[in-house]
């Protein structure tokens, strides 16, 4: 956390865009924490809007406390390489079909057609990650 907020302020102090800063830390909050600690996004999010609503160099310390929020947050890059994965199949065959099995089936037929064939809806699954039990 000492080197993040030592660098944010050396990059601010040397006149670095203070935007192209917060974008940085938005991008490392989803890419590099991700879903380890989701509240680490709304930290860099809110950063950026400092910037734009209160201006330089007020906003200033609000990059810090971001930077320091997201050095300190644990770290998950799974959303980062599931995208990616879902990225390289789209490249690999960008006219592919849904697949059956999560695709909707809200009608017998689709349902007899292979529609949503072994799809676990977690709620009803009891999957309660998020949800009050």
């Amino acid at each position: 956390a000492d080197g993040a907020l030592y660098y944010v302020t050396r990059m601010l102090h040397g006149g670095e865009e203070p935007r192209y800063i917060t974008r940085r830390l938005i991008r490392f909050a989803s890419e590099d924490v991700g879903l380890a600690d989701p509240q680490a996004l709304c930290q860099a999010v809110a950063a950026d809007h400092a910037v734009h609503a209160i201006g330089m160099p007020e906003a200033g310390v609000v990059i810090a406390q971001a930077a320091v929020y997201l050095a300190l947050a644990p770290k998950s890059c799974a959303i980062y390489r599931a995208y990616e994965a879902a990225m390289d199949a789209c490249r690999e065959e960008p006219h592919a079909p849904v697949p059956l099995h999560i695709r909707n089936a809200p009608s017998a037929m689709m349902k007899g057609l292979g529609f949503g064939k072994g799809y676990v809806y977690n709620p009803a699954d009891g999957y309660a990650r998020g949800c009050k039990v």
